[in-house]
Protein backbone atom coordinates (compact mmCIF):
# COMPACT_ATOMS: atom_id res chain seq x y z
CA UNK A 1 0.00 0.00 0.00
CA UNK A 2 2.91 2.45 0.87
CA UNK A 3 4.44 1.47 -2.61
CA UNK A 4 1.59 2.96 -4.37
CA UNK A 5 1.16 5.81 -2.36
CA UNK A 6 -1.84 5.28 0.10
CA UNK A 7 -2.59 5.34 3.56
CA UNK A 8 -4.15 2.31 5.29
CA UNK A 9 -4.94 1.74 9.30
CA UNK A 10 -4.72 -1.77 10.90
CA UNK A 11 -8.69 -1.71 10.63
CA UNK A 12 -8.75 -1.50 6.24
CA UNK A 13 -5.89 -3.76 5.91
CA UNK A 14 -7.73 -6.44 8.02
CA UNK A 15 -11.41 -5.59 6.15
CA UNK A 16 -9.09 -6.82 2.99
CA UNK A 17 -7.81 -9.55 4.15
CA UNK A 18 -11.31 -10.67 4.92
CA UNK A 19 -13.11 -9.51 2.25
CA UNK A 20 -10.17 -11.59 0.37
CA UNK A 21 -11.04 -14.57 2.46
CA UNK A 22 -14.86 -14.52 1.65
CA UNK A 23 -14.04 -13.76 -2.25
CA UNK A 24 -11.84 -17.04 -2.30
CA UNK A 25 -14.51 -19.18 -0.66
CA UNK A 26 -17.06 -17.64 -2.92
CA UNK A 27 -15.53 -17.41 -6.09
CA UNK A 28 -14.64 -21.64 -5.97
CA UNK A 29 -18.83 -21.87 -5.84
CA UNK A 30 -19.74 -19.31 -7.95
CA UNK A 31 -16.28 -18.14 -10.68
CA UNK A 32 -17.17 -14.51 -9.78
CA UNK A 33 -13.32 -13.23 -10.44
CA UNK A 34 -11.08 -14.04 -12.99
CA UNK A 35 -7.92 -13.44 -10.62
CA UNK A 36 -6.16 -16.34 -8.53
CA UNK A 37 -6.33 -16.55 -4.92
CA UNK A 38 -2.85 -16.07 -4.43
CA UNK A 39 -2.76 -13.01 -2.48
CA UNK A 40 0.01 -11.17 -4.27
CA UNK A 41 -1.93 -11.15 -7.55
CA UNK A 42 -5.13 -10.55 -5.75
CA UNK A 43 -3.39 -7.04 -3.82
CA UNK A 44 -2.42 -5.94 -7.29
CA UNK A 45 -5.08 -6.52 -9.86
CA UNK A 46 -7.93 -6.20 -7.87
CA UNK A 47 -7.27 -4.17 -4.48
CA UNK A 48 -4.61 -1.79 -5.79
CA UNK A 49 -6.01 -1.59 -8.95
CA UNK A 50 -9.42 -0.58 -7.49
CA UNK A 51 -8.22 2.17 -5.06
CA UNK A 52 -6.70 3.72 -7.85
CA UNK A 53 -9.40 6.56 -8.36
CA UNK A 54 -9.72 7.06 -4.21
CA UNK A 55 -8.40 10.74 -4.67
CA UNK A 56 -11.35 11.72 -7.26
CA UNK A 57 -13.76 10.27 -4.75
CA UNK A 58 -12.83 12.49 -1.43
CA UNK A 59 -15.38 14.15 -0.68
CA UNK A 60 -18.37 12.79 -2.36
CA UNK A 61 -21.10 11.87 0.26
CA UNK A 62 -22.54 9.02 -2.06
CA UNK A 63 -21.16 7.02 -5.18
CA UNK A 64 -22.96 3.98 -7.17
CA UNK A 65 -20.55 1.28 -8.19
CA UNK A 66 -21.95 0.27 -11.72
CA UNK A 67 -21.79 -3.28 -12.89
CA UNK A 68 -19.93 -3.82 -9.15
CA UNK A 69 -19.32 -7.67 -10.32
CA UNK A 70 -17.75 -9.19 -7.29
CA UNK A 71 -17.38 -6.26 -6.14
CA UNK A 72 -14.57 -3.95 -7.60
CA UNK A 73 -13.56 -1.40 -7.24
CA UNK A 74 -16.43 -0.63 -5.03
CA UNK A 75 -15.30 -2.60 -1.90
CA UNK A 76 -12.05 -1.54 -1.57
CA UNK A 77 -13.33 2.37 -1.69
CA UNK A 78 -16.04 1.74 0.71
CA UNK A 79 -13.67 0.48 3.30
CA UNK A 80 -10.82 3.23 2.51
CA UNK A 81 -13.49 5.94 2.47
CA UNK A 82 -16.05 5.04 5.35
CA UNK A 83 -17.75 8.31 5.03
CA UNK A 84 -19.00 7.96 1.99
CA UNK A 85 -22.34 5.89 1.01
CA UNK A 86 -21.80 3.53 -1.58
CA UNK A 87 -24.65 1.22 -3.52
CA UNK A 88 -23.22 -1.36 -5.12
CA UNK A 89 -25.10 -2.35 -8.39
CA UNK A 90 -25.18 -5.36 -10.27
CA UNK A 91 -27.70 -6.83 -12.73
CA UNK A 92 -26.17 -11.03 -11.48
CA UNK A 93 -28.48 -11.80 -8.38
CA UNK A 94 -26.00 -14.27 -7.20
CA UNK A 95 -22.86 -11.65 -7.17
CA UNK A 96 -25.32 -9.48 -5.12
CA UNK A 97 -26.05 -11.69 -2.61
CA UNK A 98 -22.56 -12.13 -2.30
CA UNK A 99 -22.17 -8.70 -2.05
CA UNK A 100 -24.91 -8.15 0.76
CA UNK A 101 -22.90 -11.17 2.80
CA UNK A 102 -19.69 -9.38 1.99
CA UNK A 103 -21.16 -5.91 2.84
CA UNK A 104 -22.67 -6.99 6.40
CA UNK A 105 -19.90 -9.43 7.10
CA UNK A 106 -17.06 -6.14 6.81
CA UNK A 107 -20.00 -3.51 8.43
CA UNK A 108 -19.44 -1.52 5.20
CA UNK A 109 -21.62 1.64 4.47
CA UNK A 110 -22.88 0.33 1.30
CA UNK A 111 -25.65 -1.39 0.06
CA UNK A 112 -26.04 -3.62 -3.26
CA UNK A 113 -28.81 -4.14 -5.18
CA UNK A 114 -29.91 -6.14 -7.84
CA UNK A 115 -30.12 -3.47 -11.00
CA UNK A 116 -28.93 -3.00 -14.39
CA UNK A 117 -27.87 0.80 -14.95
CA UNK A 118 -30.67 1.70 -17.31
CA UNK A 119 -33.27 0.84 -15.30
CA UNK A 120 -32.25 2.45 -12.28
CA UNK A 121 -31.17 5.40 -14.22
CA UNK A 122 -34.81 6.28 -15.28
CA UNK A 123 -36.48 5.36 -11.54
CA UNK A 124 -35.23 6.23 -8.03
CA UNK A 125 -31.52 6.35 -8.81
CA UNK A 126 -31.68 9.18 -11.43
CA UNK A 127 -29.01 11.64 -10.63
CA UNK A 128 -28.88 10.63 -6.75
CA UNK A 129 -25.24 10.44 -6.38
CA UNK A 130 -22.07 12.33 -6.17
CA UNK A 131 -20.07 9.99 -8.08
CA UNK A 132 -20.30 6.61 -10.01
CA UNK A 133 -17.34 4.12 -10.73
CA UNK A 134 -17.41 1.45 -13.09
CA UNK A 135 -14.56 -1.22 -13.59
CA UNK A 136 -14.44 -3.13 -16.46
CA UNK A 137 -17.81 -2.66 -17.48
CA UNK A 138 -18.34 -1.75 -21.36
CA UNK A 139 -16.53 0.76 -24.03
CA UNK A 140 -16.77 4.47 -22.86
CA UNK A 141 -19.40 4.92 -25.21
CA UNK A 142 -21.73 2.69 -23.49
CA UNK A 143 -21.00 3.52 -20.15
CA UNK A 144 -21.67 6.90 -20.74
CA UNK A 145 -25.27 6.34 -20.97
CA UNK A 146 -24.83 3.66 -17.63
CA UNK A 147 -23.52 6.12 -15.77
CA UNK A 148 -23.93 10.19 -15.87
CA UNK A 149 -27.61 9.68 -15.62
CA UNK A 150 -26.98 8.49 -12.16
CA UNK A 151 -24.92 11.60 -11.58
CA UNK A 152 -26.10 14.75 -9.90
CA UNK A 153 -24.93 17.62 -11.79
CA UNK A 154 -21.43 18.99 -10.35
CA UNK A 155 -20.74 15.34 -9.60
CA UNK A 156 -18.27 13.00 -11.38
CA UNK A 157 -17.81 9.51 -13.05
CA UNK A 158 -14.62 7.81 -12.69
CA UNK A 159 -13.87 5.22 -15.17
CA UNK A 160 -11.21 2.32 -15.10
CA UNK A 161 -10.09 1.55 -18.59
CA UNK A 162 -7.36 -0.12 -20.36
CA UNK A 163 -4.89 0.73 -22.74
CA UNK A 164 -7.33 1.90 -25.54
CA UNK A 165 -8.62 4.56 -23.94
CA UNK A 166 -7.45 7.45 -25.70
CA UNK A 167 -9.53 6.05 -28.74
CA UNK A 168 -12.25 5.52 -26.73
CA UNK A 169 -12.75 8.96 -24.98
CA UNK A 170 -12.38 10.52 -28.79
CA UNK A 171 -15.23 7.98 -29.41
CA UNK A 172 -17.67 9.31 -26.64
CA UNK A 173 -17.59 12.96 -27.67
CA UNK A 174 -21.28 12.52 -29.27
CA UNK A 175 -22.49 10.31 -26.25
CA UNK A 176 -20.96 12.99 -23.67
CA UNK A 177 -22.35 15.72 -25.49
CA UNK A 178 -25.72 14.21 -25.89
CA UNK A 179 -25.99 13.30 -22.16
CA UNK A 180 -24.55 16.69 -20.20
CA UNK A 181 -20.81 15.39 -19.39
CA UNK A 182 -17.32 16.09 -20.28
CA UNK A 183 -13.97 14.83 -19.80
CA UNK A 184 -12.25 16.29 -17.42
CA UNK A 185 -9.20 14.44 -16.67
CA UNK A 186 -7.42 11.62 -18.26
CA UNK A 187 -4.53 9.30 -15.40
CA UNK A 188 -2.87 6.67 -15.47
CA UNK A 189 -2.86 4.29 -12.23
CA UNK A 190 -0.16 2.15 -12.05
CA UNK A 191 0.53 -0.64 -9.84
CA UNK A 192 4.06 -0.58 -8.39
CA UNK A 193 6.31 -3.05 -9.90
CA UNK A 194 4.06 -4.25 -12.64
CA UNK A 195 4.44 -3.11 -16.17
CA UNK A 196 0.66 -2.79 -16.55
CA UNK A 197 -1.62 0.20 -15.83
CA UNK A 198 -5.39 1.56 -15.91
CA UNK A 199 -6.34 4.63 -17.25
CA UNK A 200 -8.62 7.13 -15.19
CA UNK A 201 -11.15 8.51 -17.65
CA UNK A 202 -12.47 11.23 -15.19
CA UNK A 203 -16.10 12.62 -16.28
CA UNK A 204 -17.91 15.90 -14.73
CA UNK A 205 -21.51 16.21 -15.08
CA UNK A 206 -22.33 19.64 -16.43
CA UNK A 207 -25.72 19.91 -17.23
CA UNK A 208 -28.85 17.88 -16.46
CA UNK A 209 -29.45 14.21 -18.70
CA UNK A 210 -32.30 15.06 -21.05
CA UNK A 211 -35.14 12.46 -19.90
CA UNK A 212 -34.96 10.39 -22.88
CA UNK A 213 -31.49 8.52 -21.83
CA UNK A 214 -30.84 6.21 -20.74
CA UNK A 215 -32.55 4.06 -23.39
CA UNK A 216 -34.13 0.94 -21.60
CA UNK A 217 -31.92 -2.32 -21.00
CA UNK A 218 -29.36 -3.49 -23.79
CA UNK A 219 -29.91 -0.72 -25.75
CA UNK A 220 -26.99 1.72 -25.15
CA UNK A 221 -24.40 -1.52 -25.11
CA UNK A 222 -26.25 -2.33 -28.85
CA UNK A 223 -26.60 0.90 -30.47
CA UNK A 224 -23.91 3.48 -28.34
CA UNK A 225 -24.43 7.15 -28.85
Amino acid sequence: MEAAGIAATAEQLDKLCAFHALLTQANARMNLTRVPDDPAEAIDRNYLDSLAPLAHLRGAETCVDVGSGAGFPGVPLSIFLPDTRFVLMDSLSKRVVFLQDAIARLDLNAEAVCLRAEDAGRGAFREAFDAATARAVASLNVLCELMLPLVRVGGRAVALKGPGAAEEIEAADAALSALGGRCLEIGTARVPGRDWAHTLVILEKTAPTPEKYPRRAGIPEKRPL
